[in-house]
């Protein structure tokens, strides 16, 4: 055989080798990357519900931020906000009243607790996964505190899918992100299922210790009255004037409560009205947890900073969700 069918031959098996190589590659690399979404809770609300380009949703929210009036309050630390969960650009606005308080503290644990629109839960919930995705950037999860939180037995472990299906969460990672993105932090989201008063009572004993930590921050997910006939909820007192202004003082007397940190009243109140608030167990929880904590009682304030309904109803054919904002802080 001469030289040149030599170097040919060699070349081909060269270039074969190099084929197999590179399909190798691609599979171990196809591989990586299942793995890696298998593990990350996506961003499933994305390009729906808010915007799925990162520079257009970081520019959304700095906007929202901008318009927020921050008041002069003597805060050392926020230790918990409430918040709202639908549609940036229904409750976007009204969030950022909120997270404008917050601080990038490294090392940061930040507890987001949200109700559950999708599967029915008398429990609460944790994550299996490793990161929560955001167009912002992904959010790691506290893995150690999940794990606690698992070896009580009080947590059951929600599934990828139903994780994935749920907003309520969801729709405060990209301003936990942006906000707190500057420095290290970690993620424990809890769902919260239907609990009754006791329950409640009993997580919040469970989380308090978590809430005492000077680097921890709860975040409570919640919108408040759901009005309409497609919520079932029609409440209206006529004394109270229109029907968006019954539902203002409606959702203001609930409000006060929160502020005052009375978890019995607050139940009966739930119990009287019915009022429609979507996350009223994880609101719950977190007054039991402010209830049971040794490190701040006595010392935690909390106000709601801002309120606002996505229409205001007039007649018994329209609908409204209402949205606020409030912290929590020493």
């Amino acid at each position: 055989m001469d030289q040149a069918k030599v170097e040919k031959n060699i070349l081909s098996k060269n270039i074969k080798k190099q084929k197999s190589t590179d399909k190798s590659k691609k599979v171990k690399q196809k591989k990586k990357k299942q793995k890696m979404q298998g593990s990350t809770r996506l961003a499933s609300h994305a390009n729906s519900w808010y915007t799925g380009n990162q520079k257009e949703l970081d520019q959304e929210l700095s906007g929202y931020l901008s318009k927020a009036n921050k008041q002069q309050l003597n805060i050392q630390k926020v230790k918990a906000l409430i918040g709202p969960h639908a549609g940036y650009y229904y409750s976007g606005p009204t969030a950022a009243w909120g997270y404008q308080y917050l601080q990038p503290i490294e090392n940061l644990r930040v507890f987001l607790l949200g109700p559950c629109h999708h599967i029915y839960m008398n429990g609460c919930g944790i994550s299996g996964l490793e990161k929560f995705q955001t167009p912002l950037g992904d959010i790691t999860l506290d893995k150690q505190t999940i794990q606690e939180l698992k070896n009580t037995g009080k947590f059951d472990v929600v599934s990828k899918k139903n994780e994935e299906d749920e907003h309520s969460l969801e729709m405060h990672l990209p301003y936990i992100q942006k906000i707190l993105g500057q420095q290290q932090f970690k993620l424990v989201p809890i769902m919260v299922g239907n609990l009754s008063y006791q329950r409640e009572q009993e997580y919040g004993q469970l989380l308090s210790k978590y809430f005492d930590d000077d680097n921890t921050v709860f975040i409570i997910s919640s919108d408040f009255c759901h009005w309409g006939s497609r919520f079932d909820y029609q409440y209206y007192n006529k004394q109270d004037g229109e029907i968006w202004q019954s539902i203002q003082k409606l959702d203001t007397a609930g409000m006060e409560l929160i502020e005052n940190h009375d978890c019995e009243k607050f139940n009966k109140y739930l119990e009287q009205t019915e009022n429609t608030i979507c996350g009223r167990h994880p609101i719950g929880v977190l007054l039991q947890v402010i209830k049971s904590t040794q490190k701040y009682a006595g010392q935690l304030k909390t106000k709601f900073m801002h309120y606002e309904q996505s229409e205001q109803v007039k007649t018994q054919k329209s609908s409204s969700v209402s949205y606020a904002t409030s912290i929590t802080y020493v």
